[in-house]
């Protein structure tokens, strides 16, 4: 046998190894692809420095109060704005330096670091983006996306756009830990507490084998993927769920990933005011009553939400957000400084 003949065999034998332990470790890859996305979006500035892990105290900004906490079930509708000139390069609320490039975002009560999904509910499109700053706080914002990630998400001319945020709580418990120089070891069982990090891991040995597709199976090259938009020369396709928000460089220090756009249908939704939300339906309605001499639209939205009633007392609907901007201004004039935007 030639010598290039036999070091051609060691690279076959040695490839179809790694493939048979991939497929052998196979089992548990969603909580490993869970743990790396936010192992991964771990943001560091230029220096290498990394900022901390912070939720912070209650906070007042012209006049309207703020309680951050660690609320893992968040999901919210709202309008987007982003921010970036004027900003890049300065530090952000829990120590980073804020990257106009990177996928981060700006949130006013969520933990820091945190990832959260952001899609916007009129073209459908949706990233993973890092939280790690305050904002926004003009009125009837709910997150302040970098100015890459309103880029992505199709709104960066326009200013503002229609979103869903959701936070990632597993990509977001990962990221506590890091910031806090812990271990984090996935929960399997979301009923039951989290599990403590062992003190070592224990050693075993891991048996390999090549396994045939089975009859029918269609081969994952072929599969459908999500639609999904990225830019010339993108990397390969992967759940935009996974796709983490930075990475760090060998060095220590912050690079930027080649982002991933996932695309849904898009939602249509309408834009009101809520000035309020009551379980006692005789105080919205009172309430409804104060405001509807000054805004005819004025009135009372029951919802169901976790086995309760609460009544909502809503202006609107209104057809965009400029008006929606200026209707809120009158209704925190009037009297009602906790007032917001919301979808529907």
């Amino acid at each position: 046998m030639l010598i290039s003949d036999h070091f051609s065999s060691v690279g076959r034998w040695f490839s179809a190894v790694l493939l048979g332990m991939a497929l052998a470790l196979s089992g548990c890859a969603e909580t490993e692809l869970l743990v790396h996305t936010a192992k991964t979006a771990k943001s560091q500035n230029d220096t290498g420095s990394k900022g901390y892990y912070k939720v912070g105290n209650a906070y007042e900004i012209q006049g309207v109060w703020y309680y951050p906490k660690e609320e893992w079930d968040y999901a919210e509708t709202g309008i987007a704005s982003w921010y970036g000139p004027g900003f890049h390069g300065k530090q952000t609320a829990n120590g980073e330096v804020f990257d106009e490039n990177a996928l981060t975002a700006a949130h006013r009560t969520l933990p820091m670091p945190s990832i959260v999904r952001v899609t916007n509910l009129d073209n459908g499109r949706s990233i993973v983006v890092r939280v790690n700053d305050r904002g926004p706080f003009a009125h009837g914002r709910i997150i302040d996306m970098s100015r890459r990630s309103a880029q992505l998400l199709g709104f960066v001319r326009k200013g503002t756009a229609k979103v869903r945020v959701e936070l990632m709580e597993p990509e977001s418990l990962q990221e506590r830990a890091e910031a806090r120089g812990e271990q984090y070891v996935p929960n399997p069982d979301p009923t039951l507490p989290s599990a403590p990090a062992p003190s070592a891991a224990p050693s075993g040995s891991v048996q390999v084998a090549v396994l045939n597709a089975p009859s029918g199976a269609r081969s994952a090259r072929a599969a459908p993927a999500a639609t999904s938009i990225a830019p010339p020369a993108a990397a390969a396709t992967v759940p935009a769920s996974r796709v983490p928000a930075r990475a760090t460089t060998g060095a220590g220090t912050a690079s930027p990933v080649r982002p991933l756009v996932s695309r849904t249908q898009p939602e249509p939704t309408q834009i009101y005011i809520q000035a309020g939300s009551f379980e006692d339906a005789d105080n919205a309605h009172r309430l409804t009553g104060r405001l509807g001499a000054y805004f005819q639209s004025a009135h009372v939205q029951p919802a169901q939400v976790s086995g309760k009633t609460y009544y909502r007392v809503r202006i609107g609907p209104i057809n965009d957000v400029d008006n929606a901007d200026r209707l809120l201004e009158r209704v925190i004039v009037a009297g009602y400084p906790g007032s917001r935007i919301v979808l529907d």
